[in-house]
């Protein structure tokens, strides 16, 4: 079923939103004692067409995020000029399927939806005979809802060492979805569940772990308790875009 078409978005407008949006994301950074610059802002794109993430890219975004691989794909061809001139870079934030990896690399800059040491495996052996080096992301849980993907945090770690020791890989870090909960301590903790997993995976001495410092976690609900828990890249669409089109009957 083809996805329904979003209202037209004005690049003013986006403008205006993503700079209110990274001034939301520089007084959480300031409120918990660190730098604005510490914490990105990917845009998640999802249902946006590629006339839309032109405009959010013209107006400063550097990088940006898709859900979904027949997205990714279908706005390469007109993101490609972007790409290439470094002006942004392109990270897979959904669930990736392996016999999509092909067609998942040929424009993504990066990868933050690892879930399993097969889909690693299969991306490492697509970069290694590409001769390219992927930065990966290592997707852990910590909500434990049925309808998220992601490994258990008891899980992450052996999940982030396999990965770290596969070529063509670069295990940047970790990411996360925050819990779907009206409890903002509930959700608080999950991030710092994400940021304990990291600093133990950091600190453990295994081979490619040291760098691995990149939590991408917190979206336009819940970003300052993710950056409050140090949190590097936010994820915010609905914040820059306004509200998603209801899903065609």
């Amino acid at each position: 079923m083809p996805l329904p078409e979003p209202p037209s978005v004005l690049p003013a407008q986006v403008a205006h939103n993503l700079a209110r949006v990274r001034d939301r994301v520089d007084a959480a950074a300031r409120a918990a004692g660190r730098a604005p610059s510490d914490v990105r802002l990917l845009v998640a794109t999802k249902t946006q067409p590629a006339a839309a993430v032109r405009a959010v890219v013209e107006a400063g975004a550097d990088l940006i995020g898709e859900n979904r691989v027949q997205e990714l794909v279908a706005k390469a061809p007109d993101l490609a000029d972007l790409v290439a001139a470094g002006r942004v870079e392109v990270h897979m934030i959904g669930h990736l399927q392996r016999n999509k990896v092909n067609q998942v690399l040929a424009t993504a800059t990066g990868v933050e939806s690892v879930d399993s040491r097969a889909l690693a495996e299969a991306l490492s052996v697509r970069c290694a005979r590409d001769g390219r080096v992927l930065d990966v992301l290592a997707q852990v849980n910590v909500s434990g809802e049925e309808s998220k993907s992601g490994v258990r945090p008891d899980d992450a770690a052996p999940l982030a060492t396999a990965v770290a020791a596969l070529p063509g890989l670069r295990l940047a870090g970790f990411m996360t979805i925050g819990a779907n909960s009206p409890d903002e301590a509930e959700v608080r903790s999950g991030f710092a569940r994400l940021r304990e997993v990291r600093d133990a995976v950091v600190g453990s001495g295994a081979p490619g772990t040291a760098g691995a410092r990149e939590l991408s976690m917190g979206m336009s609900g819940d970003l300052e308790l993710a950056v409050a828990e140090g949190a590097t890249i936010v994820r915010v669409g609905t914040a820059v875009f306004g509200p998603r089109p209801a899903p065609a009957r």
